[in-house]
């Protein structure tokens, strides 16, 4: 199929999200949680993988998608030689069961339309038994069933349903599909116009209550804190790091993960957007999912958890989908969760220690957790790991993990000296300056001007550009500023930044790739930080550019062929945009003052 993500946008509940494109069709979803079994998958193969669609029924002029303003609530708009409608696209925010409502709206002369509904459950491969009911087309599977609501009449065709109907200007069509346990009893009917009015409520006010405005990247940021707030699981607090699983980092390339989980890394990037931005339930809510992830023991802390907390993802692959425009393997799961990633470890400290900073009540479980894991980094720092990037290649001594690691003992002096707590300072001090001191030796390549992927090392990684987000060098040091022009220059593409050079089986992969958008706008928050503040503003406008038309990104992207790549959408470039805004925001005010 020719579909892309340049065409897609997504709608949610809260619990799960379904991927729709401008062709009117719901092409990807999972229920009745994020990483649930797919019942919708055309995205990641063809019609008969599954796709719920409503379209014109004749040759389309033109069409616009576009979300309504600082609402979850999708519209696409198709104008025809007849006449012109607009199709909305929501779920309700989730009580009980999950529901997509589908409206079709009149607006000009009349159009004919036509629906198509395909579930197809384990994943594409599965067709449902189909009967019609008083309420609507029942479809039971198994443990599962759905019901379609409508007065458009449907019938069966080769295994799908499909129906014909005309709207004409001020008239509409509704369909509701909800999802439910096939032996419970057929949820309570529901009213899509009063839906309607809930569900943008909720987002309008969830949005408009942020402390600060970031003038003309206001909207750019507020739909980015929608996506995120969606990306969210409100049964736990936990947070995926996208909605989709396998869509590759390269067409036909085999980088193709699920990203269906909850990466302790993702997630605390993503808590510092909603602390700036004045939303502490939902870093409340995640503390309180860390705590029942990690448990007691600190070394089995994990890089990612199920949305609930779950520790076994086994990673497995699935052959009868193709993969998006043919980016084979297909996979479930993620083999990751096993790997030993030290910089886990810093970004957790630093995100309980954010939180105190900004007013949230300390807990004590929260402070004995991180004890424990800051005692962990001091025995175990001087280990190999397998780094942020998740290589499958051998453990090396990387030098963002090292970076990562100072800051976890760092953030652990500072609670413990903001609260009050015992702990053995002094000892975590010294090997706060003993880590240091081997970062700066071994992580630090003279010769090339740059701290450098691993120790000893002579190929750079942009991850370094957190160095000085995280506050283990002054951006303005000289050894920054060299590393950022080095990076700048030998890991741009298309004026974008790649995570590393992937060739020479460093990965354990040695395929191309895109360009990672979030080390992009790290670069960003680094010119920023050295007050190069013209060059930042340029950069972000050209990343802010490469978003889709409704303000959405995937994880990578290709300059040259100008398309998204990677699964889709993509937490971390979201929370890397809201966070290099409040970076410039904040720079360009600083420089006004000084001024």
């Amino acid at each position: 199929m020719s579909l892309g993500l340049e065409q897609c946008g997504l709608i949610g509940d809260l619990h799960t999200g379904a991927v729709v494109s401008d062709e009117g069709a719901i092409e990807w979803l999972c229920v009745p949680r994020f990483d649930s079994d797919a019942c919708f998958a055309r995205l990641l193969g063809d019609d008969s993988n599954g796709y719920f669609q409503v379209v014109p029924d004749l040759p389309i002029l033109r069409r616009e998608q576009a979300y309504e303003k600082d609402t979850l609530v999708l519209t696409t708009t198709y104008h025809t030689e007849t006449g012109s409608v607009r199709l909305l696209d929501f779920m309700p925010i989730r009580e009980e069961h999950a529901r997509i409502v589908r409206i079709v709206q009149g607006l000009s002369g009349y159009v004919d339309m036509k629906v198509t509904l395909s579930l197809r459950f384990d994943y594409g491969v599965s067709i449902p038994w189909a009967r019609h009911i008083e309420r609507g087309l029942s479809f039971v599977l198994g443990p599962s069933a759905v019901l379609l609501e409508s007065d458009v009449e449907m019938h069966g065709e080769d295994m799908i349903s499909v129906g014909s109907f005309r709207v004409r200007k001020g008239q509409d069509a509704e369909f509701v599909l909800v999802f439910y346990g096939s032996t419970e009893a057929i949820p309570r009917v529901v009213r899509p116009r009063e839906e309607l009015t809930r569900t943008r409520a909720f987002w309008r006010g969830w949005v408009t209550g942020a402390k600060e405005d970031y003038g003309r990247y206001e909207d750019i940021v507020r739909r980015s804190m929608i996506t995120l707030k969606a990306l969210t699981y409100s049964p736990t607090g936990g947070m995926v790091a996208a909605l989709t699983t396998a869509l590759p980092e390269q067409i036909g390339g085999s980088r193709n993960w699920d990203y269906r989980f909850c990466w302790l890394r993702d997630a605390t990037f993503a808590l510092y957007g909603f602390l700036q931005r004045g939303h502490p339930v939902e870093a409340r809510a995640w503390r309180s999912w860390l705590l029942r992830a990690i448990a007691g023991n600190a070394e089995q802390l994990q890089v990612m958890y199920g949305v609930a907390g779950e520790r076994r993802l086994p990673e497995l692959e699935l052959d009868w989908l193709q993969g998006y425009r043919n980016s084979r393997p297909v996979r479930i799961g993620n083999a990751a969760s096993g790997q030993f990633q030290l910089d886990i470890y810093g970004e957790v400290a630093d995100v309980l220690h954010q939180m105190l900073n900004h007013g949230i009540k300390p807990d004590e479980n929260a402070w004995e957790i991180q004890r424990y894991l800051t005692d962990h980094v001091v025995s175990v720092w001087e280990q190999p790991d397998d780094g942020i990037w998740e290589i499958r290649g051998d453990r090396k001594h990387f030098t963002h993990s090292k970076i990562m690691a100072w800051v976890a003992i760092d953030r652990g002096i500072r609670t413990l000296d903001l609260l009050g707590y015992d702990g053995p300072r002094e000892l975590w001090d010294q090997e706060r300056t003993r880590l240091a001191e081997r970062i700066y030796d071994q992580g630090y390549n003279e010769k090339l001007g740059s701290f450098v992927q691993s120790f000893g090392s002579d190929r750079l990684d942009a991850s370094v550009l957190l160095a000085p987000i995280m506050g283990f060098i002054d951006p303005k040091d000289p050894r920054m500023i060299s590393t950022v022009e080095r990076i700048r220059e030998d890991l741009s593409s298309g004026g974008f930044i790649l995570r590393y050079q992937p060739d020479g089986g460093v990965d354990g992969i040695d395929e191309p790739e895109g360009v990672f958008l979030p080390c992009s706008f790290w670069l960003v928050e680094n010119l920023a930080l050295q007050d190069r503040v013209d060059e930042a503003e340029e950069l972000l406008d050209r990343l802010i550019g490469v978003a889709n038309n409704l303000g959405i990104y995937s994880e990578e992207y290709d300059p040259t062929q100008r398309i998204m790549l990677g699964n889709f959408a993509q937490a971390f470039t979201h929370v890397g945009l809201v966070n290099a805004v409040q970076r410039v925001v904040h720079a360009k005010h600083q420089g006004n003052l000084a001024g």
